[in-house]
């Protein structure tokens, strides 16, 4: 079954953790951790980090007598200390290694060290093109981030495909102009979307056009 009624894109966006990999038990370890430590309510705060840079979760806390950068040094380290529980969204490896090489990124709120450090924990391949938090000024949901990827790897935005599992990252997508395919595996409870949803990669197929075009669909059960 054909996705986007048959529509083929120049390049594919990939965000990281909950879309090609899980890191859901390290994030919400480190972070629980972190709000019990600062008298925070842990589990408010958990619903709110997920597709965002660190910096503006702690700065949107409004917290009194803490460096905010000195905390996220502190949970960025954490998080990089922890690989425990990280691994692959089922089919994502194979699926990215028949992409050619330069037409997909990977673009993520989470710092370029914590990236490495968690795709060589998941066995995935280093991409061609990698946006991390460090790499722009406002993180998603701005869509400064998939406008980047979309610059570096010379295509249009509107051809893009942006694969993403969190709401701040598909509200970045949709307000840089790409499309984009929501990737459920990780989902607690349905996100509630205008966009295709699918659980992971081994329900995709890819075609690839003889004039460069990447073609999407879902394969029957």
């Amino acid at each position: 079954m054909t996705l986007f009624s048959g529509r083929s894109f120049g390049a594919f966006l990939f965000d990281m953790d909950g879309t090609i990999l899980n890191s859901i038990a390290v994030a919400e370890r480190v972070w629980t951790a972190w709000a019990e430590r600062r008298g925070v309510d842990a589990e408010s705060l958990l619903a709110t980090v997920h597709g965002r840079k660190a910096i503006e979760t702690i700065n949107r806390l409004g917290l009194s007598g803490i460096d905010p950068a000195e905390e996220v040094r502190f949970l960025t380290q954490a998080e990089i200390d922890d690989v425990v529980g990280v691994e692959p969204i089922t089919g994502a490896l194979d699926f990215l290694e028949s992409l050619p090489r330069d037409r997909w990124a990977i673009v993520t709120s989470a710092p370029r060290e914590l990236a490495r450090v968690r795709l060589q924990a998941a066995g995935l391949p280093w991409p061609p093109v990698l946006i991390a938090g460090e790499d722009v000024q406002n993180g998603k949901p701005a869509p400064d981030c998939f406008l980047l990827a979309a610059k570096t790897l010379a295509q249009p935005i509107e051809e893009c495909l942006v694969f993403e599992d969190a709401p701040a990252g598909v509200e970045a997508a949709e307000t840089a102009g790409a499309s984009v395919l929501v990737i459920s595996a990780t989902h607690r409870a349905p996100l509630i979307t205008r966009h295709p949803s699918i659980e992971n990669y081994d329900h995709l197929a890819l075609e690839i056009a003889s004039s460069g075009p990447l073609l999407i669909s879902r394969k029957l059960a």
